[in-house]
């Protein structure tokens, strides 16, 4: 393979037919052949385990959730057309797989064109942060989501929340969430709703082209937010009660890849092996939103305030978010003691957003954003913190 680059490395250097497209060689040839260079300035660590291969490890730990994503958006729809019971196995995932890859497709041509565009203009090396991007915003949106609204919403974020910073390690907020808010903003009626996170229409000829009337689409969390002062009895589309199972293992509506706990936790013991994400921000943030739920949950006048720490953890975006997103290394808190402190807050600013106002029912979203911000501050104090330690302990031993 290195062969392959090295015999055409010539045809898109300065000079060459094909010189316009040098960052899109250079791109797959660092993706596909480990480089033995690195940048001209600073020092750095020479290791094979480089920015691609840390994004393709992120990738490889989604597969899971968008496998079972997948499966699900065929459950579902099967489910509401009461078809379910006659319909395979392999049916039913080929046509969540029909639903889900277009979105994954628009995903990567927007956003790797984008970035792919910038970094010829700037003559530079293309930025590998999208491959995981990509990937994360089909699963962070309702099945039913156009794809030219996916299409506006990544081109928006991967200029103004990514490459207005300067690119992959700038950004200030996590890309995917941009998208998702933008598309939560702009176009609130395709984001929430009860019909939203079933598929309502066929899948290239697959399924139903019309769901059957009376049926409601709603989220477990949605189900919460509406019911008044009393914790409902949680129901699937079709009215059939829902167990923690059910939530567990992913048979809820939701959004592609957040429904399945077990798919995002297999993720989880992959990333924390490998290293990749920080296991400090995952537990701590399931600590903050349980105590938050816990404190709620005393209180308990409202239904959202019912909610035990276990209904937050497995039902929504939290699992997800706190997996793959909130231990993205470019915003989260990067030195050890603020990564606890950022996770903590995570966790209890989604309790809190869910619990507060019914308008946002998710909360993990704005949650991640809010801290995302704040990210750089907690770093600073205790970065401060330990200089201010570390002079008192001299002043000792003057």
């Amino acid at each position: 393979m290195k062969g392959f680059f090295d015999k055409y490395r010539a045809t898109f250097s300065e000079g060459g037919k094909l010189h316009a497209f040098h960052s899109l060689f250079e791109g797959l040839e660092s993706f596909m052949v480990v480089p033995n260079k690195t940048a001209l300035r600073g020092t750095h660590i020479h290791d094979a385990i480089d920015s691609k291969r840390v994004m393709t490890t992120v990738v490889l730990a989604l597969i899971p959730a968008m496998l079972f994503g997948m499966y699900n958006v065929g459950y579902q729809h099967y489910l509401a057309i009461n078809e379910l019971s006659t319909t395979s196995f392999w049916t039913i995932f080929a046509f969540g797989l029909l639903a889900v890859l277009p979105k994954l497709i628009v995903a990567y041509i927007v956003g790797l064109g984008i970035e792919f565009t910038v970094a010829q203009w700037k003559k530079e090396e293309i930025h590998e942060g999208f491959l995981v991007t990509g990937f994360l915003i089909p699963l962070i949106v309702p099945v039913d989501t156009p794809l030219w609204m996916i299409a506006i919403a990544t081109a928006m974020a991967v200029i103004f929340a990514k490459e207005v910073f300067g690119g992959t390690g700038y950004n200030v907020f996590n890309v995917a969430l941009i998208t998702r808010a933008i598309l939560f903003f702009a176009y609130p009626t395709m984001m929430t709703g009860d019909n939203v996170f079933v598929r309502t229409g066929d899948s290239f000829g697959l399924g139903s082209g019309t769901l059957v009337d009376g049926f409601s689409g709603a989220t477990p969390l949605g189900q919460i937010a509406t019911a008044g002062d009393k914790m409902p009895v949680l129901h699937d589309i079709v009215g059939n009660p829902l167990s923690m199972m059910d939530a567990f293992l992913g048979f809820i509506p939701g959004s592609i890849g957040e429904v399945s706990t077990l798919a995002i936790l297999l993720g989880a013991i992959f990333l924390i092996w490998t290293g990749v994400a920080s296991w400090k921000i995952m537990l701590s943030g399931v600590v903050g939103a349980s105590l938050m739920a816990l404190l709620f949950n005393s209180i308990g006048t409202t239904a959202a305030m019912q909610i035990t720490p276990l209904t937050h953890l497995l039902y929504g975006g939290f699992a997800f978010g706190i997996v793959f997103m909130a231990t993205d290394p470019v915003t989260a808190a990067r030195t050890e003691t603020g990564k606890w402190i950022y996770g903590f807050l995570v966790g209890v600013m989604c309790v809190f957003i869910r619990v507060l106002n019914p308008g946002y029912p998710e909360g993990m979203m704005l949650a991640i954003l809010l801290l995302n911000v704040f990210a750089p501050l907690i770093d600073y104090f205790v970065v401060d913190a330990n200089i201010k330690r570390r002079m008192k302990r001299l002043k000792k031993v003057q």
